[in-house]
């Protein structure tokens, strides 16, 4: 049964058209490849996909530049000649850019102003301003947000006092429940014992009529 005739057209259908890309590719290459054989021709292709990747073959016995410089050669023309234009032309072009870049910067600097128009120092003042307006509200709002966040630090150290604070005074009341005042008529050196079996502690009383009474009580219970 013969095969229908395929309309040449673009394939709409992306894995369809990838598809038939590859077998075409291939069977191009293949007959390149029997001509460079068969022939001893010298043969380069170098196509791009519509993924834009690169399929290039090459005979054996050469190169694409190789292929590229004999064509130049044979039909007496330069084909890197128009691009080598293009590219000087676009290095001009940046050059002066660059030169007109750093005459502005100069000039914002207040150098190079002798050349300048009334018209274009007035210009050049007002972009000035409005440079400095912007440079003090950035200015502003990074000395606001160092506020705010030593504002935060000050809270924070000071929430952190405040439960250092109360767990001392926590603590300070546990601990008082381990220690009592002697109820006792004079003076003591030392008035406290210890509850629950603590080590012996004594206190020097000291009666009012006599100059030192060495009445010693023990308070280890």
């Amino acid at each position: 049964m013969a095969r229908g005739k395929i309309q040449i057209k673009r394939i709409e259908n992306a894995t369809n058209r990838q598809v038939t890309f590859s077998k075409r590719r291939n069977g191009l290459f293949k007959k390149a490849q029997e001509l460079t054989v068969l022939c001893d021709a010298k043969v380069s292709i170098i196509m791009c996909s519509s993924t834009g990747k690169v399929q290039e073959y090459v005979s054996s016995s050469t190169t694409t530049k190789q292929l590229l410089d004999e064509y130049q050669r044979r039909l007496k023309i330069d084909l890197w000649s128009s691009q080598y234009e293009k590219m000087q032309e676009n290095l001009k072009n940046l050059k002066e850019v660059n030169i007109n870049l750093k005459k502005e910067i100069r000039q914002r600097l207040g150098e190079s102003l002798n050349d300048l128009s009334l018209k274009k120092l007035s210009d050049l003042e007002q972009d000035v301003d409005n440079c400095l307006r912007i440079i003090r509200e950035r200015k502003l709002r990074a000395i606001s947000g160092q506020i705010v966040t030593h504002k935060k630090k000050v809270r924070r150290e000071e929430e952190e006092n405040r439960k250092l604070r109360n767990g001392f005074i926590i603590n300070a009341k546990e601990e008082d429940q381990h220690y009592e005042l002697v109820d006792n008529e004079g003076h003591y050196d030392s008035v406290i014992r210890f509850q629950n079996g603590g080590p012996g502690i004594f206190a020097l009383r000291l009666q009012p009529n006599e100059p030192l009474s060495s009445q010693w009580m023990s308070i280890h219970e």
